[in-house]
Order: structure tokens, then sequence, then C-alpha cells
């Protein structure tokens, strides 16, 4: 029966609006199922009117199989390992840093009339050191942090050069010493400040020669722009072990000078005495590390003159027995240094290191034998 030219006008645009549909552009298989039959044979049969050819069937097209579409791919995705920060120690005193300065060390008197000295409180570290006299020196090793002056700058002695090795290339600031001692002090791995070279020092007017000797760190490490860094001389820092004993002073003697160290709970510190007074610093406060150690070894002679004698030589190298104080408490350890460029290492009974607490560390050369000592001193 002959369709009118209007019927496949309604025809094509019936099937134009439904396969236009949004759900069927989306998922043109759609087209293919249930009563869309229809309208694909109202094509085909649209088709047939060109042709002789019969259309297939709806219900062939209806049962055309179905292909799954392949599930889409995930990708796994790792989860980005969070990488902190770790805090840079400074080695000297276990406490945080930004980064690790060059080492300075300063030759500091220590005699009644260079008290109260300028600068030690800022003092990574502060070595305590027999000299000629039955005496005591300070060398005050700065890299944490730099005060605005330092004071009084005294002369070098043998043993200065044996701690100064475990540092590296460090910079030494001196105002002189023994002529025999300063070919090797200038021979040595080290930075040489001495006052009469390098600019930073400079006199004070409320004092007399040698006391009013006094430098500025910042304008000592300009002069020496390649001293090394802070490195690792031993030292661990860290809770407090257990063990030791309850202690609330010691002392140390010297033939002529006397060191008692007294525990504060309230500074948290051991807070020091010379010669019966209080230590006290030109800037006001007392004296005082977070740890003292008291390091127990062999007091020789120098084998150069000072002052028509022999001075005290403290041999930092070696082992003995050591007591270290902190928070209160006293430990007996073992105290080794296998060569001069090595660092001190302390140990517990048990093996373990000890651990120090976090701050300005003493480091005091104490005779083994007395007896000895007094006699070196007399040579």
């Amino acid at each position: 029966m002959p369709i009118s030219r209007e019927a496949v006008l309604a025809i094509r645009e019936s099937a134009r609006r439904l396969v236009s549909r949004p759900v069927l552009r989306r998922h043109p298989r759609m087209i293919v199922g249930g009563g869309v039959a229809a309208v694909i044979a109202a094509v085909w049969l649209i088709a047939g009117l060109a042709g002789p050819a019969a259309p297939a069937s709806p219900r062939a097209l209806t049962m055309l199989p179905h292909r799954p579409q392949p599930a889409p791919t995930v990708t796994a995705t790792a989860t980005p390992t969070a990488h902190h920060a770790t805090q840079l120690l400074d080695p000297f005193t276990g406490e945080p840093v930004k980064k690790l300065g060059p080492v300075l060390a300063v030759k500091i008197d220590n005699i009644v009339q260079a008290r109260p000295q300028t600068g030690l409180q800022s003092a990574d570290l502060i070595y305590v050191i027999p000299v000629e006299g039955g005496l005591s020196r300070f060398m005050a090793v700065y890299s944490s942090r730099l005060p605005p002056a330092v004071g009084p700058v005294r002369s070098a002695r043998q043993s200065d050069l044996d701690i100064l090795r475990q540092f590296g290339r460090p910079a030494f600031a001196w105002s002189g010493a023994t002529p025999h001692l300063v070919p090797f002090i200038e021979r040595a791995p080290l930075a040489d400040l001495y006052a009469l070279q390098v600019g930073g020092y400079y006199r004070v007017p409320w004092r007399v020669a040698p006391q009013n000797l006094y430098a500025n760190p910042r304008t000592l490490l300009r002069e020496a722009p390649h001293a090394s860094e802070a490195r690792d001389i031993g030292f661990r820092f860290g809770q407090l072990p257990a063990g030791g004993r309850a202690t609330r002073s010691m002392t140390v003697r010297y033939p002529a000078a006397t060191f008692t160290f007294r525990w504060s709970a309230r500074a948290g510190r051991w807070l020091v005495w010379m010669d019966g007074s209080r230590g006290l610093a030109a800037g006001g406060g007392q004296l005082g590390g977070s740890t003292v150690i008291i390091q127990y070894t062999r007091i020789a002679t120098s084998r150069f003159l000072e002052y028509g004698g022999r001075p005290p030589y403290a041999i930092s190298t070696g082992s003995g027995r050591a007591v270290i104080l902190r928070d209160g408490r006293a430990f007996t350890v073992r105290w080794s240094r296998p060569n001069l460029t090595a660092g001190t290492t302390f140990t517990l009974p048990g093996g373990k290191r000890m651990l120090f607490a976090p701050g300005q560390v003493w480091i005091m050369y104490a005779p083994d034998d007395h007896a000895s000592y007094l006699n070196a001193g007399t040579v």
C-alpha cells in the first residue's frame, strides 16, 4: 500500500526526535531495544519505497548481541610520603640551631684581676685548663651564639693545641705565647687569630694590661673566612640516664685554684664558685653549665718554658675516669680519646654512651694524681 509523502515526512521527524534525545545520545545502544524497534522498522519501510529489498525484522534488531564495555582502568596512585625536616642540633650543646656555624676558640684569663669575664655565658663550651703557678685559664668555644665582646684575651699554651685538633680547622684567638711555642701555633691546622696580626682586638680603659685586651667575635670570624664548622666531638645529648648519685656540689682543686660546682634546680644549671666566690659574668648573673665534665687525666709538664719554668700540660688523649654532673646527679664514667684528631667519648659502666643535658658544657681537666701535679707545678 503506497504511503503518502506526508506520512513519510512524519515518520522521519519522529525518528529524528527520538534519536536526538539526550539519553540516547549518551547511550546509543538503547535505540535497538524495546519500543524503539517500531521507529526503526518504519525507517526500513520508508527505505523500501526506494527499492525491492525487504526490511530486516524488528525482532532481529532487538536480539543483537550486547558487547559489554570494558571496565574503566583505575590507576593506583601511591600516597605521597610525608618528609619532615629533621631538627638540626648543635653538636656542642645539643640545642636546636638553624645551621652549623664556624668554630671560634678564645683564650680567656682567669686570675682574680680578670674577673668578671665578658662573653663566657654565650660560649658553647668552656674548657678549664691548668697553667703555671697552679692557676687556671679558660678556653671558650663559640659556634651557635656570638656575644658582642669577649675577654680578657690571654696567651696560648701547649695544651690548647691538643684540644683544638678535634675541631678540624677552628679559628683561634690568642694574645701571645712563649717564643718557642709560637712556630707550633703558626703551623697548626687552625685559623690563626694572633692579636698583633688581625683586626677585632681592642683595649678597654677600666682595666690595666694585660687584663685589658678584648675582642669582637664577629670581626674575628671575618678574619677567618675558612674556619671549620661545628662538628661531632664525641658528645651525646638526651634524657637523664638511669643511675648516678644525687649530688648537691662537687669541688676540684688545683695547687692555687679551687672550683666548686653546685646544682641549682631553679636555674637548671651547675653554678660555679671560684676560689670560694661566686663566678660572676660581666653582663650579670652567675656562670655555670647544664653539664659539667670533670675529666681526670695526667697533668705533665710542657716542653715549652713559660716565665723561666715549665707550665702544666694536661694530656687530653688516651683514656681514664671522669665524673659527669647533670640534673643534680653525678655519674662516674670512662672517657676515651684515641688520638688528637678524634673527639672524646664518655661511656657508662654498662657500655652505653653517657647523655649530656642540652646547654652549655664545662670541661675541666683535673689531676688523676694530685701529688704528681703538685710536683709538676714546681718544675
